[in-house]
């Protein structure tokens, strides 16, 4: 969807930056709180043109006690979107005065505010739910995610605040825990957005930063603030991979292989055998997908620190693997989470000068980790050198990091006096310095944001990495993954799914994999995909795959390009239908999927049409076809009818 006038005059009222005084910053220092920055800290602004659509200005004042203070703001010419930033460093010699109440604060006014914000990934079912929330006249609502020390989990990072016709969508970028306020009086709705605790002095030289706030005015209603924000992410947040934007990716893999937990059996002799048997069976993977266990860790994955291939089932380490994938045109993906540390392994022996230890009440899995200490400068540089050899020496295309703990029992229990928050702020910038600079070594090379699911798929990480596992919960239990499916093709829209099946003949729903159909296919339509066909599976099933792969492929080129329509309501019950279009310029698809226990035979859904082209529809799995005027399309709808736990891809054309 293409930016207007009024979207890009909406943002330019909504966010005016006239002189350093209305920069969108408060702020306290001792016991003076400020606006912006004061004329009395020599304020000096600067703005660079980035390229052909960003702006960049940056403000920089400095107080008396030796504090550096620079806001930075970026401005797109092709999108109605600002972000801000503000950074604090200490150039003085003596520690600092207590920085604290410290946000990135904006105040809009309109009729009937509404507030649109999701739990997030909550690790259980319940999570990626919706909730439409009217900020009370004189209140105070906080959004703000469980205090894990992670940015996705209890509260989603992404929320729309809608106006009677217009309204801004906000995204928070930071990935430890952060605060959203949400203070109405009357018309006028203010958001003060920062880090959810922090009250710290800073030493000499240290930094310390705010989230990065990126706001975005659309005029109109939910499809087009859908789809404006989708056109934003797709454009400017989305990685790269070697200066083109991501494609759709077939992923596969040899899950538990030899009866090992996770990846613990990967072998070099049985990772060659299982990629030729794919290409035999007709199967080529763009990632080849490696997750934990390829270390040594006695076939208990989350025995983490030791960050060296097995020497017994990897004696010439990774690199054969990744050649072999190199030659076929095929992408290594390599699981790593480097920031928890297992008790006993190599980096918890070696560097504990390096790992933040656990002090609370006793708990078997806090006690038994430790937190490789991002913020501590020598560590993070240790963990680049590291990593970045294991990256060259392997032939890792995709750099996959999970995080399976939470972070802020370490933080918290290593506070110092005067020091709130400060372990989680230069912990966060450690994350972000490490990410960007195996990037800048490794050109090429993508990345994918793990944290026990999608617990840390803020923005900022996004601006970094796509969430290939955004969530450890409802692979095979279909009406949870299209509740899922419904947040992320919305706010996220690079995501993958897996191809798989946990309901029985009598319609109830376990944790159990059972044999791949259409359904498991058609209810795992995202950009990446995940075929769950093992390398030794049947001929019935390769099959299968055959059939469903290249349908799949056309419908997530589609979804990388196209604006999205919800076209039911989406409550996770296997009693609904649920029905979505992907609708371009000149070509598109409807699906319709009718879950397992929806008591009506077909359904009537209403898709986006322009009355003035006509629309030929075909399905390539039951090869039928017609064409249809948009305009009865949009005047009579799309009906369907399909046997119980069936779904369909409905292409079209225009003209």
């Amino acid at each position: 969807m293409r930016s207007t006038k009024q979207d890009m005059e909406r943002l330019i009222a909504l966010h005016p930056y006239t002189n350093p005084a209305s920069v969108p910053v408060e702020y306290t220092l001792g016991d003076r709180h400020y606006c912006g920055f004061p004329a009395e800290f020599h304020p000096v602004a600067e703005t660079r043109r980035v390229d052909a659509n960003l702006y960049e200005t940056t403000v920089t004042a400095h107080t008396p006690e030796g504090l550096e203070l620079r806001a930075v703001c970026q401005s797109f010419l092709d999108f109605p979107v600002v972000d801000w930033v503000m950074y604090v460093t200490n150039r003085g010699t003596d520690s600092s005065p207590v920085l604290s109440d410290w946000h990135i604060t904006t105040t809009y006014s309109g009729q009937s505010p509404v507030l649109a914000h999701s739990n997030g990934d909550t690790c259980g079912e319940d999570g990626y739910t919706w909730f439409d929330t009217v900020p009370e006249d004189g209140g105070t609502l906080t959004i703000q995610p469980d205090r894990d020390g992670t940015s996705c989990k209890g509260a989603f990072p992404y929320m729309r605040l809608r106006f009677s016709d217009w309204g801004i969508n906000v995204a928070v970028g930071w990935t430890g825990t952060w605060r959203v306020d949400v203070l109405r009086t009357g018309d006028a709705v203010t958001l003060r957005a920062g880090q959810a605790a922090f009250a710290s002095y800073l030493k000499p030289g240290e930094t310390v930063r705010t989230p990065r706030m990126t706001y975005e005015a659309y005029t109109g209603g939910e499809d087009r603030a859908r789809n404006l924000w989708r056109s934003f992410y797709l454009a400017h947040i989305l990685p790269r991979e070697n200066g083109a934007p991501l494609s759709s990716k077939l992923i596969l893999h040899t899950w538990m292989i030899d009866g090992l937990p996770e990846f613990c059996g990967v072998t070099e002799e049985n990772q060659k055998r299982a990629i030729d048997a794919y290409r035999a069976g007709g199967l080529v993977p763009d990632i080849w997908w490696i997750d934990a266990g390829w270390y040594p860790c006695d076939n208990n994955w989350p025995t983490t620190g030791n960050w060296y291939p097995h020497p017994e089932h990897l004696p010439n380490g990774l690199a054969p693997i990744g050649e072999k994938c190199d030659r076929e045109g095929i992408q290594l993906l390599v699981w790593f989470e480097p920031e928890r540390v297992y008790q006993g392994t190599k980096l918890f022996r070696e560097h504990p000068e390096f790992l933040l230890r656990y002090h609370g009440e006793p708990n078997d899995w806090w006690d038994g980790n430790a937190l490789l200490d991002l913020g501590n400068p020598a560590a993070c540089d240790w963990l680049i050198d590291l990593v970045d050899g294991i990256i060259k020496e392997s032939h890792i295309r995709i750099y996959r990091q999970d995080f399976n703990f939470a972070p802020a029992q370490y933080w918290d229990t290593n506070v110092e006096e005067g020091r709130v928050g400060i372990r989680e702020n230069l912990h966060i910038q450690g994350y972000y310095r490490y990410w960007d600079t195996l990037l800048e070594r490794n050109p090429g090379l993508w990345m994918d944001s793990c944290a026990s699911g999608g617990r840390r798929n803020d923005i900022e990480t996004m601006r970094r990495a796509v969430p290939l596992h955004y969530t450890d919960v409802g692979y095979g239990k279909h009406p949870i993954k299209q509740l899922q499916h419904r947040e992320m093709f919305e706010w996220i829209p690079y995501f993958r799914a897996h191809t798989m099946n946990w309901d029985t003949a009598d319609s109830t729903y376990g944790n159990t994999n059972l044999p791949l159909d259409e359904f498991a296919f058609q209810n795992a339509m995202a950009p990446a995909m995940t075929c769950m066909v093992e390398w030794n599976d049947t001929p019935a099933q390769f099959a299968l795959a055959r059939r469903m792969i290249p349908v799949w492929r056309r419908a997530a080129d589609l979804e990388l390009s196209c604006d999205y329509y919800p076209l039911t309501a989406c409550r996770a019950s296997q009693e609904d239908w649920y029905a979505m279009q992907f609708d371009g310029e000149r070509e598109g698809f409807i699906q319709i999927i009718r879950n397992n226990r929806v008591a009506e035979d077909s359904v009537t859904v209403h898709p986006h049409a322009d009355p003035t082209r006509s629309y030929t529809f075909t399905d390539p799995l039951g090869k039928r076809s017609f064409t249809v005027s948009g305009e009865q399309l949009a005047r009579e709808g799309f009906c369907d009818a399909l046997p119980l736990r069936a779904g369909v891809l409905w292409f079209y054309e225009k003209k």
